[in-house]
């Protein structure tokens, strides 16, 4: 090989190492992309519509919507627009210096359906900041993209090892947004695709605790936050978790913590009770 062709190809590696670039393509079955190689960054897509795949030497992927999917650095790859479809998808190409990527299978090819409808959201959203961040070359562009990737990863590895209902899980998540909101286990319901009693049952199973329970706990624990770290009166606090009633507060804090929350806080700003912390 010559000195310049060996030059050329180490210095288009060391670029793939560095770089982070994205797309939003839709593509018909006419796009189709062979890497024999492949290359030394990794590869993501997030399907939005239609439908594509992904291959490597010992794995084969349809890429449907709301999956993402993942080709490792350094393995012949292939990708494109499955026959008689149109492919809407979100891509990232990014260095092998994320620490995440270790939580992920060790797998050539990994792709997974994103369960979670708040978890699709928040990866797409993701997706549009690095591109937005990879285009816009400002002083932490490289920083902002990284920790858009950091989120898509640890969503995605949540999603492969939990072994927690993915229904279940998207309830928490609705309760933690709305922490501070009345509770109507019907709209939560709806919102999920199940009945209220059916909800009601598999929540229970799942936590151990009843959706009322856990919303009240939810609040209470943030309530304990603010009692230990800000100045704010346990009235103001009560408030601020949601609750209108600081009655009804005291003894849901009481439920959990085994003490009023003025109590709470005295012993939290005690000596004692800060070297148990």
């Amino acid at each position: 090989m010559k000195r310049n062709d060996w030059d050329r190809r180490q210095g288009k590696a060391a670029a793939e190492q560095s770089v982070i670039f994205a797309g939003h393509f839709t593509e018909n079955d006419h796009y189709h992309t062979v890497r024999p190689n492949g290359r030394s960054d990794w590869l993501m897509f997030y399907t939005l519509q239609g439908e594509g795949f992904a291959l490597t030497d010992d794995s084969r992927k349809r890429c449907l919507p709301g999956e993402l999917t993942l080709i490792r650095p350094g393995c012949m790859h292939e990708y494109g627009t499955a026959a008689g479809q149109t492919w809407q998808f979100v891509w990232v190409h990014f260095p092998d210096v994320m620490a995440e990527t270790g939580l992920l299978p060790a797998s050539d090819l990994i792709s997974y359906p994103i369960r979670q409808p708040s978890a699709g959201k928040r990866i797409y959203r993701a997706f549009r900041r690095i591109l937005t961040d990879s285009l816009a070359s400002s002083l932490y562009s490289e920083s902002l993209c990284e920790n858009s990737l950091r989120e898509i990863l640890l969503l995605l590895a949540q999603q492969i090892n939990s072994k927690a209902d993915a229904r279940i899980e998207e309830a928490m998540h609705l309760l933690a947004v709305h922490m501070t909101q009345p509770l109507s286990i019907g709209e939560l319901a709806h919102t999920i695709g199940l009945s209220p009693s059916r909800l009601s049952h598999l929540f229970k199973a799942s936590t151990g605790y009843s959706i009322i329970d856990m919303h009240n706990r939810m609040r209470v624990r943030q309530a304990a936050l603010l009692l230990e770290h800000t100045k704010r009166s346990a009235s103001e606090i009560a408030f601020d978790v949601g609750y209108q009633n600081y009655n009804h507060f005291a003894v849901q804090f009481s439920k959990v913590y085994g003490t009023s929350p003025r109590a709470y806080r005295n012993w939290k700003q005690t000596p004692d009770g800060l070297a148990q912390q």
